[in-house]
């Protein structure tokens, strides 16, 4: 006899775990190959890149005479170089931090098991694909980039949407839109180095977004306005909150350790991201609550509204 609280029964899939587990020994294969031949060739660059750019700065200052267009052509040359050379580390290390992904996820479906009853939810992959989408198009154009020697700090509105696929999706599926959106968006830009740290802390924003807005306060069930309101604005501020925190300061281990960038502009890079990340936080908070609080009721009454 069937009752009505019964739970649905469950298969235990390996399928997930065996990819995740073949994708993390290929990508920490990658990762070890192209870190000594395209990355260490890429510091080579780097190196002479830097040369370039202060005889460059040199020629501007009129400290020494120099062909002023052939120097800027040489730098615009050698920056390219440098970034194609890095890129398949990067994506390597990207790869690595998936497949961890993966194979955590596959870890829960061969312990706790699938509901047999699970299917494809169409409505929420869509909406998943769409705000990934602002992601990256909220990162790659409209930020404004503050160079530190050879590298980059930015404001951008790309939090803006992270925070609010969470909001709207859940953490899993927000966490997943927000990373694969910014991380593409660092792929196709010259932040292609912090695409793998820009992958785990975002999907990292979107699971605290999704942890305190939907399972502790469960936000998306009917409450009053001044509820929802409160529960949002907390919700996106933990999970920017946490941003302030771990950006800078995974940032500066990653940058140190796993790109051996020198420590003098991996500190410079330090405070400047830190005051980047604080304004962003600042903006993402109000941003994403806004546009939540705006668009749950237009969503609830056209049936769009997902509930995580």
């Amino acid at each position: 006899m069937k009752t009505e609280n019964a739970k649905p029964e469950k298969n235990k899939n390996y399928g997930l775990l065996i990819l995740g587990a073949v994708l993390l020994i290929i990508g920490i294969f990658l990762a070890v190959f192209t870190y000594n031949s395209s990355y260490q060739e890429s510091v080579a660059i780097g190196a002479q890149l830097k040369e370039t750019k202060s005889l460059l700065s040199a020629v501007k200052e009129g400290a020494v005479s120099g062909d002023l267009d052939a120097l800027t052509a040489e730098a615009d040359r050698l920056s390219t170089e440098k970034l194609s050379l890095e890129r398949p580390y990067s994506y390597s290390l990207t790869l690595i931090f998936f497949a961890i992904l993966l194979t955590a996820k596959g870890i829960y479906n061969a312990l706790i098991g699938v509901p047999k009853t699970d299917k494809a939810d169409v409505k929420r992959l869509a909406q998943a694909g769409l705000l990934a989408a602002l992601c990256y198009i909220g990162f790659a154009f409209f930020k404004i980039d503050i160079p530190v020697g050879p590298e980059k700090a930015s404001f951008h509105f790309g939090n803006v949407f992270c925070v609010l696929a969470a909001l709207l999706l859940g953490g899993y599926w927000g966490g997943l839109a927000g990373a694969v959106g910014m991380t593409i968006g660092d792929f196709t830009t010259s932040y292609v180095t912090s695409a793998p740290k820009t992958f785990l802390l975002k999907l990292c924003i979107g699971l605290i977004v999704g942890l305190v807005a939907h399972i502790i306060f469960k936000v998306s069930r009917d409450h009053s306005a001044k509820y929802v309101t409160g529960v949002t604005f907390l919700a996106s501020a933990c999970g920017m909150g946490f941003n302030v925190i771990a950006d800078p300061l995974v940032g500066y281990f990653y940058k140190t350790y796993l790109f051996g960038i020198p420590q003098d502009i991996t500190t410079a890079l330090v405070k400047i991201s830190a005051l980047t990340t604080s304004v962003n936080a600042v903006v993402a908070v109000i941003a994403a609550s806004a546009i939540y609080l705006a668009l749950r009721p237009a969503l609830k009454k056209s049936g769009l509204f997902v509930e995580p």
